[in-house]
């Protein structure tokens, strides 16, 4: 049984998924910066200074000892942007993939 899962995290499937794993955490890191860093103060420029992370509204307010409970959707807005972004990249990096194939393909027929 040890043999056989040696075999198998050995195996290159494995591997890739195990480097695409750590790519992808990397990856979202980078997207994250992107969209709060860089994007964000962009668009709240644009549409009036809005800093979309403190964008929310209050159910209720803040009293005494009770905390203020709001629906935070300037959070949600960056998620959204990031998860954007990050299908972009994928898809145009699917697209070049598929690309290369076509042309290593069509290279080996000839």
């Amino acid at each position: 049984m040890l043999r056989e899962f040696r075999t198998f995290i050995a195996q290159g499937n494995v591997l890739d998924l195990a480097v695409g794993v750590v790519i992808g955490a990397a990856f979202g890191k980078i997207t994250t910066s992107l969209v709060e860093d860089i994007i964000n103060p962009i668009l709240g420029l644009l549409i009036g200074g809005i800093d979309f992370s403190q964008l929310k509204l209050v159910l209720k307010e803040a009293a005494g000892t009770s905390p203020e409970v709001a629906i935070r959707y300037g959070n949600f807005l960056n998620i959204v942007i990031q998860f954007v972004l990050i299908a972009w990249v994928i898809f145009l990096i699917v697209k070049l993939a598929n690309r290369l194939r076509l042309s290593e393909s069509l290279a080996a027929k000839e």
